[in-house]
């Protein structure tokens, strides 16, 4: 069986923002989906829920995306209507609980990473993908399958940056997983990037879930409850069963890991 790894991000990976609180972190989740089941169950199921709600068509199909959902922008306004927003909402957390997905999060204190390597120190987005790649190498050994990687465009350098990071970590592997288990599990030595325009399923459900997962990993490092919000039910989702955990069910570490 062969699976997919598709990668949202939040935040950034510049250094200089780090005393910034909003752009402190460095964020990366992956959603693990079998690629038959993304063809014959994940986009009809999307792209039903975007046909009733927004009158997307074949032609010209809409595309989720998780700000402007929120913000019920054009192409999302008819979210305005309370009603039609309530039975949405449910509708979408019925999805995310129903489909069949693992989500792994990795989130970089970028503060923190600056003041404990002054002198050396990975740059995050490398740092973030690497641990991520780990927990998803791992994870396809351990169930013996096979599988790819693919990440939403950002445009010419970003693109480039991250195809490079992967390669890294393809040729050289990581202090935990050496380069021939990256070769035995991954079917291409290439990260592969599209855009989220080009309709990707799996990317819109990355997305929908990448700002959630890094809230509730926040939340969680923090000792605090998850956020009472919409985002917080999607958090409630990901810890009910859809984060990647170890075989005694231990989710931190696994299915969410703080950094550094």
């Amino acid at each position: 069986m062969k699976y997919r790894l598709y990668v949202d991000e939040v935040g950034n990976s510049d250094m200089r923002s780090s005393q910034n609180p909003n752009h402190r972190y460095l964020s990366l989740t992956g959603v693990i989906i079998e690629l038959d089941y993304v063809r014959t169950t994940v986009f009809p199921a999307i792209e039903s829920l975007k046909i009733r709600y927004f009158d997307s068509h074949p032609d010209d199909p809409l595309i989720l995306h998780r700000k402007e959902l929120v913000n019920k922008r054009y192409p999302f306004h008819s979210l305005r209507d309370p009603a039609i927003e309530t039975a949405f909402n449910k509708e979408l957390l019925a999805l995310l609980k129903d489909l069949d997905y693992i989500v792994i999060t990795t989130v970089v204190d970028k503060l923190e990473h600056q003041h404990r390597y002054s002198v050396w120190r990975y740059d995050p987005y490398h740092y973030g993908l690497a641990i991520l790649m780990e927990r998803y190498v791992l994870w396809l050994e351990r169930h013996d399958f096979v599988g790819d990687v693919l990440a939403e465009s950002r445009g010419g350098k970003e693109d480039r940056r991250l195809k490079d990071s992967f390669a890294r970590l393809y040729e050289s592997g990581t202090d935990f997983v050496k380069a021939d288990k990256f070769a035995q599990c991954l079917t291409s030595k290439e990260l592969k990037v599209k855009q989220k325009s080009n309709n990707i399923a799996g990317l819109q459900l990355a997305d929908i879930i990448a700002h959630p997962s890094f809230k509730a990993t926040q939340a969680r490092r923090l000792n605090n409850q998850l956020p009472n919000n919409f985002g917080g039910a999607i958090a409630k989702i990901l810890e009910s069963d859809k984060y990647h955990r170890s075989p005694s069910g231990k989710i931190e570490g696994w299915g969410r890991k703080w950094l550094p």
